[in-house]
């Protein structure tokens, strides 16, 4: 259960990791997203464990990634300018 724990911790500084490297700019400070990661992938492991019970480590860590991955997407603001056209009156 520890080494579950810590995987999923480490799993979620990773993607942090990955996503402050992949998208930088559309980003906040760097804090703030290995902070998400970290919690998302705890709560994504707990969640996972809790439905699946032990003995499913795997199952667990990709449940981790995917809540990680999801609250970190949460995180993106727009790649562009929102463009907003004034209608005539």
């Amino acid at each position: 259960m520890t080494l579950e724990v810590l995987g999923s911790a480490v799993l979620g500084l990773v993607l942090a990791w990955a996503a402050t490297h992949r998208f930088a700019r559309r980003l906040p400070t760097r804090p703030l997203v290995y902070s998400t990661g970290v919690i998302g992938a705890l709560f994504g492991d707990f969640i996972t464990h809790s439905a699946l019970g032990p003995g499913s480590a795997l199952l667990s860590l990709l449940g981790a990634a995917v809540v990680s991955a999801a609250s970190l997407s949460l995180l993106l603001r727009p790649a562009g300018r929102l463009r907003r056209r004034s209608i005539p009156a």
